[in-house]
């Protein structure tokens, strides 16, 4: 049984504690946050104990951290967690700055302990199955992806302030797909974005509706598309075109009814939002992250990985600023290990 602690009690951290709780090999053992009441609230409705990092962390009987902190403390967690011994679920970004999170990756280097990053697209089970599908063979060489990822309402201007932009708050869940799906980091980046849905993301200094083209090394290309609001639900898509075909992974709909008259067809709209859209998602990278920790296996996503989606974002965010192409090896110092 692995004892778990839950560094983060706000909505995503309520999203892992049911995970942790429902999984029959872990146990959510504490919570810690710095609204002490909402730690409180949340480990009471799991049979846990609130308490502060500083005891978790120095808890010999905690195995494992998942870190559901605000992301300016991701960083600084994930090195402490894993100087104590732990090892380490943290949801994504590794940071907003890409300096930083390259510091960390090096300091967990050095610790050796076990660190996952929360890109828990990867566990969606039709996404999932379209990357099995792709190793497969099943439609041959990969030479063309278009990942679609829209918002069904842009959030708050109190939360665009903090969240690192759009490339780094939202795209980089689709820069990490299409890292994994292609098997590496990309060449070289091109981006635009602009504030069309509400002009106080745009007067915080952010875009709300941007797309990406990220290129690799043997020509295959990535397109990503953004936008904070499509007003009739999640808009979550991938389509892979290969040499012998096409593998495409569609919206979830709140109801798989549809109704079909000579007027026409009528079906249900996509799930509204990411809490339904992937809450079997969160599950099953909860339980490959067990597993992994269990059987002293690889992380299913790793912290180098994390950084990789980051230095996309960052790439992409230069791009938009400058209206040029950024390559990968600009925003890392270094040249990129690509994928064969």
């Amino acid at each position: 049984m692995l004892n778990v602690a839950l560094l983060g009690a706000g909505r995503i951290g309520q999203v892992h504690a049911r995970a942790i709780a429902a999984d029959g090999e872990s146990r959510l053992a504490a919570v810690a946050d710095v609204n002490a009441e909402a730690a409180r609230s949340l480990a009471a409705a799991h049979g846990a104990e609130a308490r502060t990092v500083e005891a978790i962390l120095a808890d010999p009987a905690i195995d494992a951290v998942l870190i559901a902190s605000s992301t300016d403390t991701h960083a600084d967690l994930i090195e402490r967690a894993t100087a104590a011994g732990k090892a380490v679920l943290c949801e994504k970004p590794v940071d907003l700055s890409l300096a930083r999170a390259e510091v960390c990756l090096e300091a967990v280097a050095k610790s050796g302990r076990p660190v996952m990053i929360g890109f828990n697209r990867r566990f969606d089970p039709d996404f999932a199955r379209l990357k099995s599908a792709f190793d497969a063979g099943e439609i041959g060489a990969g030479e063309m992806l278009a990942i679609t990822s829209f918002d069904p309402a842009p959030p708050p201007a109190s939360y665009i302030r903090v969240s690192g932009g759009l490339f780094r708050d939202m795209m980089i869940h689709d820069f990490d797909m299409a890292c994994w799906i292609f098997g590496g980091a990309p060449e070289r980046v091109s981006a635009v974005g602009t504030s069309v849905v509400d002009p106080a993301i745009g007067a915080a200094g952010d875009v709300d509706t941007a797309v990406a083209t990220l290129t690799w090394a043997d020509g295959r290309v990535a397109v990503i598309r953004n936008s904070r609001r499509a007003v009739y639900g999640y808009d979550q898509r991938v389509e892979l075109l290969g040499s012998e075909g096409l593998l495409a992974a569609k919206n979830v709909l709140e109801s798989t009814v549809e109704k079909i008259t000579a007027a026409g067809t009528l079906s249900a709209k996509p799930e509204y939002f990411f809490l339904e859209r992937y809450a079997r998602a969160y599950a099953a990278e909860w339980r490959a992250f067990v597993a992994a920790v269990a059987e002293g296996a690889a992380m299913p996503v790793t912290l180098g990985e994390g950084v990789a989606a980051l230095a996309c974002a960052e790439a992409a965010t230069r791009s938009a600023a400058r209206g040029a192409t950024v390559a990968l090896s600009e925003v890392l110092g270094r040249e990129v290990e690509h994928a064969a």
